[in-house]
């Protein structure tokens, strides 16, 4: 167990306030942790992962005796101690050879883990030529049909969507996107196999205006195969799910928004009277003297004449 720290100076208070429950959390840190025993595949792709994801990541030189499916208190510890979310654990064995296992924590406990094997891996230093910038994001593609039907394959999806996410961002800048992730799901008859492909995006003359764009190998190359899963339980999943308050929208009413991202609204308008609108000050708009006075003379003799009786008339002598 961790001592609970208290803070003595400005330094260590503002190192623990950094560490406390925010509305819009820090960037997610990953541990590339060796287990026990290695070999030279899981070294290069632990040492590949932690250069694509080395702005937010840990990379622990020394092995660790960690068993994730069996005792599960050194995680959370490595996971407490270095405030990090999540965590990438290699190991080697006769039983399974050339092992990852990819894990997520919430507050510090388990959320989920998955075991795949790395059958083949072709890693960033046997691929020649330019590799993309420190910190930024790629562009993520899944192909098959299992990333949205296979309950284990849509929790994977997940998984690498938030490993890869880094920090929010409100907007991206298009020549930010330097490379390519993708993760293709093979059918049924090739045994839960998933390959991981990494290009480089290379923008060149095209002769007009827009650039023609090419992807260029870059690695790291790895063919996995999905071994042991534990997924996330439904009560656990909806705490970390959750949005706080202070992100969440308020519906307006008498608003739409259609396919297309067009906001569309409906105003309610009170009755209009015409007579009270204030108009511009302009001669033929303004009522004359002599208009007034006539309908004033107008309604004086309508009144009048409704006023006079009749006399009776006198006689003649």
């Amino acid at each position: 167990m961790l001592r609970t720290v208290k803070a003595k100076n400005a330094r260590t208070k503002r190192f623990l306030k950094n560490r406390e429950a925010k509305v819009t959390e820090n960037p997610k840190t990953a541990l590339i942790v060796k287990g026990s025993t290695t070999s030279q595949i899981i070294n290069d792709a632990l040492k590949d992962l932690y250069s694509l994801k080395r702005a937010n990541a840990v990379l622990f030189g020394k092995k660790n005796e960690l068993k994730p499916f069996e005792d599960d208190s050194k995680l959370e510890f490595f996971s407490r101690k270095n405030d990090a979310s999540l965590l990438v654990v290699g190991s080697h064995s006769k039983k399974r050879p050339h092992n990852l296992t990819f894990i997520r924590m919430f507050d510090h406990q388990i959320l989920d883990m998955y075991e795949l094997g790395v059958e083949h891996l072709t890693p960033l230093s046997e691929i020649k030529g330019p590799k993309c910038s420190l910190g930024l994001k790629p562009l993520m593609v899944f192909n098959g049909d299992k990333f949205e039907s296979n309950e284990t394959f849509k929790s994977l999806k997940n998984y690498f969507l938030d490993f890869f996410n880094g920090e929010l961002v409100d907007a991206v800048d298009l020549q930010g996107l330097e490379y390519v992730m993708s993760f293709t799901a093979a059918p049924e008859t090739d045994n839960n196999k998933i390959f991981v492909r990494s290009y480089l995006v290379q923008m060149k003359k095209s002769g007009t205006r827009t650039p023609r764009v090419e992807l260029e190998e870059m690695g790291p190359m790895m063919d996995l195969v999905v071994r042991r899963t534990e997924l996330p339980k439904s009560d656990i999943w909806k705490k970390a799910v959750r949005v706080p308050k202070e992100l969440k929208t308020k519906k307006e009413k008498n608003k739409a928004v259609d396919d297309m991202g067009d906001q569309y609204g409906r105003v309610h308008v009170g009755k209009q009277s015409f007579d009270k609108i204030q108009t511009r000050k302009m001669k033929g708009l303004k009522r004359r003297r002599d208009d007034d006075e006539q309908d004033e003379q107008g309604e004086q003799g309508e009144e009048g004449g409704d006023a006079v009786e009749d006399e009776p008339m006198a006689e003649e002598a």
